[in-house]
């Protein structure tokens, strides 16, 4: 099974070959830091939970999983959050799943 990283990166150059006029960016929020660079990271306004990916022109936030992978407490407050705005969330269970929910989305 692909690890979250390999899924995601699959999406993004999917999405920079087949969308190019969309742009999209990561949210770096995971990984092992330090407890110092964590500190600095929340200072400057990093927060648990926020998905993965932005697509700005659809204003769509993309919260990348392995297929087996679960959403977190923090993950579904900003979920909500987000659609309470207006703005659309997927959750992507692996490259593939990402791939039909955008294109259902946004043809």
């Amino acid at each position: 099974m692909k690890t979250e990283h390999e899924e995601q990166r699959e999406f993004v150059q999917w999405m920079r070959q087949t969308h190019p006029d969309a742009r999209i960016f990561a949210i770096p929020n995971g990984g092992q830091r330090s407890r110092t660079t964590g500190a600095k990271l929340k200072a400057e306004g990093v927060s648990a939970g926020v998905p993965d990916l932005y697509i700005p022109a659809w204003r769509c936030w993309v919260e990348m999983k392995r297929e087996t992978g679960k959403v977190s407490p923090a993950q579904k407050d900003w979920m909500a959050y987000l659609e309470s705005i207006d703005d659309t969330v997927i959750v992507g269970h692996g490259c593939e799943d990402a791939k039909k929910k955008i294109n259902l989305l946004f043809k």
